[in-house]
C-alpha cells in the first residue's frame, strides 16, 4: 500500500469505527452504538440521544421517548421505556411499514403518537381538510412526503397520500 493511502485509510478509520456498533454493524444514528435492550436505562437513552421531543406516558408507567430529526431530516426515533426503565426497544418510526398502518377513522392522537412530529401542517378551511406531512426515504432510496389527511371538525384521519421531493 502507498504511503499516502495508509495516511487517508489511519485518518478515515476512527470515523469509520464511529459508524458502527460493538459489533461492526453500521449505526443509523449517532449514539444508538452506545444502546442496549433491556439493559440500558431512561438516562441512558437521553445521555445518548438528547432531551427527547415528547414524552409519551401510560398508565402503567411505560414511556415513548420520542425524537423527531427534521424539519429536514427523513428520521424519527421512539425509544420504549418499559415499567422496569430499561429500554425495551427502538425503532426509527418513518417507514413505508409504518405509514400502511395509518387508516381511514383514525384519530389525530394516535398519528401522532405513532410517526411523532409532523414537519408541517396545514389546514385548507374550505375543504374542512388538515394535512400533515413527514419527510422520508422510500425504498428506492428517493426522499418523499407521507401525507395524513384529516377531518377539520372531528379530527379523524380522511386518508392518506404520497408526494415527491423535488430538487432533492
Amino acid at each position: 500500500m502507498k504511503s499516502w493511502a495508509r495516511k487517508v485509510l489511519l485518518l478515515l478509520t476512527p470515523l469509520l469505527v464511529a459508524a458502527c456498533d460493538q459489533n461492526g454493524n453500521f449505526v443509523q444514528e449517532a449514539g444508538l452504538e452506545k444502546l442496549n435492550r433491556g439493559v440500558s436505562s431512561e438516562a441512558d437513552v437521553r445521555n445518548a440521544m438528547g432531551q427527547p421531543d415528547t414524552v409519551w406516558e401510560k398508565e402503567n408507567g411505560e414511556r415513548t421517548l420520542e425524537y423527531p430529526k427534521g424539519p429536514a431530516g427523513t428520521r424519527t426515533w421512539m425509544f420504549y421505556i418499559g415499567q422496569d426503565g430499561k429500554l425495551a426497544d427502538y425503532k426509527q418510526v418513518l417507514t413505508e411499514e409504518n405509514f400502511a398502518r395509518i387508516k381511514a377513522g383514525m384519530r389525530k392522537e394516535e398519528v401522532r403518537q405513532m410517526l411523532g412530529k409532523p414537519r408541517t401542517v396545514v389546514q385548507f378551511t374550505r375543504k374542512n381538510e388538515e394535512v400533515w406531512d413527514w419527510r422520508y426515504i422510500q425504498s428506492d432510496a428517493s426522499q418523499a412526503f407521507f401525507n395524513v389527511h384529516m377531518d377539520i371538525t372531528s379530527g379523524l384521519v380522511t386518508g392518506t397520500s404520497v408526494s415527491q421531493v423535488y430538487g432533492h
